[in-house]
């Protein structure tokens, strides 16, 4: 369990907060490219308890900027979009994508108080479906070479989706590799069709994933110490001869890279809109096929109302909660959306989990190794050291993968195998990196 004040340090995100200044370190997602999609490229955001408005520029550059305009105060996320930036409809103050401030129509020609008038910006990059905001001092630190990144356009698919509960607990459920046995336990194979988002077969012994989450449900797990955070190792005995592994990755501090099927994984990041809301933020990346989009956004639109991202099963309907499907069909008696068992998990012990109250177990390391990390680096960052793992212009291109992959190998040499069955899945890929990190 945590003190109430350690609590407090891994929970606030706000401008000022130890959490809040170490989080704005690193590039964190924004928005969606799809919500500047249309005639109107400008939409809100809150990020991390500040309001922000994002918007597009003529010349395809993204801004992020304070929401306020500094003159009165008004809304800029009405602004119009014209001559080069965004224009306050209230006196026509005109800011760039930097928020310099170009014009004041209103002002005499000859003054230069426009010189003296800025706005808070934050640099953005727009990759694979995601754009991404630096709100950190300094320049911006070079992102890795990871699939979710260098995969063309084609091979990704990126999606949202709204959590009422903070950024920690949705973020320790990503490191957390026991709660699959149980959480998303379904008691018979599910339809295949719901494949797509959890399933496949696991490695050559035609198991499916679920089966093996379900019948072998006492993991052991392994931390590794890697140069963008931590691995995790997760086996199942499931014979003498034979031994399942599912390699996931914590990228410090917010980052989880997991496998889905035997062709794809997950780049998700937990971010926080406030102390007591997050959005995940997810690229799933394919190695052999090309992503199906419409396909992929189909389905979602079926799973969430638009455009706030909010599951259509949540809380205000007990999360479709049915005992007779809990007694046949599913652990949880919550359907087949993996996603909304996760949502149920971390939105049930309340906006901020109390953590005075827990009793972790062994099963937590990762949790544990998480939070360890993450108060090291705010004492650090206090004491005037660097942000951990924080990548350099010199070191970024050796991170490539991360491995991610769920498989079943011989128990004799298991871990040199599922190294040599992720290098497969990459050969056999026609863009993907022949080694990962």
């Amino acid at each position: 369990m945590l003190s109430a004040e350690l609590n407090k340090q891994l929970t606030e995100t706000g401008p000022g907060t130890p959490c809040g200044d170490l989080l704005r370190h690193y590039w964190q997602p924004a928005a969606l490219s799809e919500e500047l999609d249309g005639t109107r490229p400008a939409v809100a955001v809150r990020l991390m308890g500040e309001d922000l408005v994002l918007f597009k520029d003529e010349r395809g550059r993204y801004g992020l900027v304070d929401r306020r305009c500094p003159h009165r105060g008004a809304d800029l996320c009405y602004g119009r979009l014209e001559d080069g930036g965004l224009r306050c409809p209230f006196h026509g103050w005109l800011f760039d994508v930097h928020g310099a401030c170009l014009e004041q129509p209103a002002e005499p020609a000859t003054s230069n108080f426009h010189r003296k008038v800025r706005l808070a910006s934050y640099p953005c990059e727009e990759f694979n479906g995601i754009i991404f905001a630096y709100m950190g001092p300094g320049a911006p630190p070079p992102l890795p070479g990871f699939d979710c990144f260098v995969a063309p356009e084609s091979h990704t698919f990126a999606f949202k989706g709204l959590w009422e509960c903070n950024w920690l607990q949705a973020v320790e459920v990503g490191v957390d590799p026991s709660h699959a046995s149980f959480l998303h336990r379904y008691l018979d194979d599910h339809d295949p069709e719901y494949g797509l988002q959890f399933g496949g077969e696991s490695g050559e012994s035609g198991m499916t994933q679920t089966q093996v989450l379900r019948d072998y449900d006492c993991p052991e797990i392994n931390l590794e110490e890697t140069g963008f955070g931590m691995r995790l190792v997760t086996t199942r005995d499931i014979n003498e001869d034979t031994m399942h592994v599912r390699v996931t990755n914590s990228v410090f501090p917010n980052l989880i890279v997991i496998p889905m099927t035997s062709d794809m994984c997950i780049s998700q990041w937990h971010v926080p809109i406030d102390d007591t809301h997050c959005w995940w933020y997810a690229i799933f990346t394919a190695f052999d096929e090309e992503v199906d989009k419409k396909a992929m956004r189909d389905q979602r639109r079926e799973l969430y109302t638009f455009p706030d991202y909010r599951s259509r099963i949540n809380k205000s309907n007990q999360y479709g909660f049915n005992p007779e499907e809990q007694r046949t069909q599913t652990y949880t008696g919550m359907g087949l959306d993996i996603n909304v068992h996760d949502q149920w998990a971390v939105e049930s012990p309340g906006p901020i989990f109390d953590r005075t109250r827990e009793h972790l177990g062994t099963t937590d390391k990762g949790i544990i190794a998480l939070r360890k990390n993450l108060l090291r680096g705010m004492k650090g960052l206090a004491d005037g050291a660097p942000p951990p793992y924080q990548l350099s212009s010199e070191n970024a291109g050796q991170f490539t993968g991360p491995m991610a992959i769920d498989t079943t190998t011989p128990r004799e040499n298991w871990q040199s195998e599922w190294p040599r069955h992720d290098a497969q899945k990459r050969e056999r890929s026609l863009w993907a990196n022949k080694s990962g990190s």
